[in-house]
């Protein structure tokens, strides 16, 4: 299983835990690092790599399983496309993509001002100081459930799951919600 995004692992260490082959990408050197020192905390091990989500480094066919917990969120439009045309490039035959992503249902998209929208789909940072997410002063990608088919679909993934989890901030002013998919590599 190979977990894009990874960070500081919190994630990963419960795929090492149930005795998955673990592996993990992240940007940042230093989220590695402190990856490392968790997985080793819990007492599991994975393969951890800096590396970018838009050039994988692993071999075709060799993944069982790609996660993408809030993550690929950072890339804008034509990176993420480019980020899951690497995760079917990885993806064994029948293998699975799950991905927890920000959806445009969110007031932060919705009421984005005062970032910019640098494509259709990312804002340039979360700038609205009342935003959950606010600081991140990085692209911010948000997608709907059927935009997310139909870009699943044009890659040769099969989407065969897909849920909205939502919450409320600052009593109840603000929404925040999320898109969760599964989806499938079909047999070549």
């Amino acid at each position: 299983m190979l977990e894009i995004g990874c960070g500081s692992c919190s994630n990963l260490w419960m795929v090492a835990r149930e005795g998955f082959e673990a592996h993990g990408i992240d940007l940042s050197s230093e989220a590695i690092e402190l990856g490392h020192r968790m997985m080793a905390h819990w007492g599991v091990s994975g393969e951890l790599k800096v590396g970018s989500m838009t050039e994988l480094p692993y071999p075709d066919e060799s993944m069982d399983v790609v996660l993408d917990v809030f993550s690929s969120y950072c890339l804008p439009e034509t990176d993420f496309r480019q980020c899951l045309a690497e995760v079917v490039r990885v993806l064994k035959p029948g293998g699975l993509f799950f991905s927890y992503s920000p959806s445009m249902a969110s007031d932060a998209f919705r009421n984005h001002a005062p970032a910019r929208k640098i494509d259709e789909y990312t804002l340039g940072g979360i700038l609205r100081t009342t935003s959950p997410y606010f600081g991140n002063d990085h692209p911010f990608r948000f997608i709907s459930p059927d935009h997310y088919q139909e870009v699943l679909t044009a890659c040769g993934l099969v989407m065969t799951d897909c849920e909205r989890v939502g919450r409320s901030y600052r009593q109840m002013q603000e929404y925040f919600e999320f898109v969760v998919i599964t989806a499938s590599r079909g047999s070549n």
